[in-house]
């Protein structure tokens, strides 16, 4: 399947192969996104903040409670805002397109 990271300022677009089963906060830091997930994708933080297209969003299965706290904490979330940890890809969900904040950086160096 593919997915699509566009970049904070809608200037760039690439488009990875991702296999179905695999989170899509792993997928964007093995593409060399800059998402942090200091947490490791336990939901303990907002750092892999996603903001997913609005013509992909209802493809989603809704956020948790927790993870909408959670997103209350995010800079610069949208309606369309989702952790990266949270998106399990599926068949479904071939050519999710996601931009990155305006904010994203990865602090740990991946």
């Amino acid at each position: 399947m593919k997915v699509r990271f566009v970049s904070p300022d809608g200037q760039e677009v690439r488009e990875v192969d991702a296999p179905a089963g695999e989170r899509l906060l792993d997928v964007a830091q093995a593409a060399g996104e800059p998402l942090e997930g200091t947490c490791e994708g336990q939901m303990a933080c907002s750092t892999c903040h996603v903001i997913v297209a609005a013509e992909d969003f209802a493809r989603l299965p809704p956020a948790s409670e927790e993870e909408e706290d959670l997103l209350d904490l995010a800079a610069h979330a949208t309606r369309t805002s989702r952790l990266a940890c949270q998106i399990w890809l599926t068949d479904a969900l071939d050519g999710l397109t996601v931009r990155l904040p305006t904010d994203a950086h990865d602090m740990q160096g991946r």
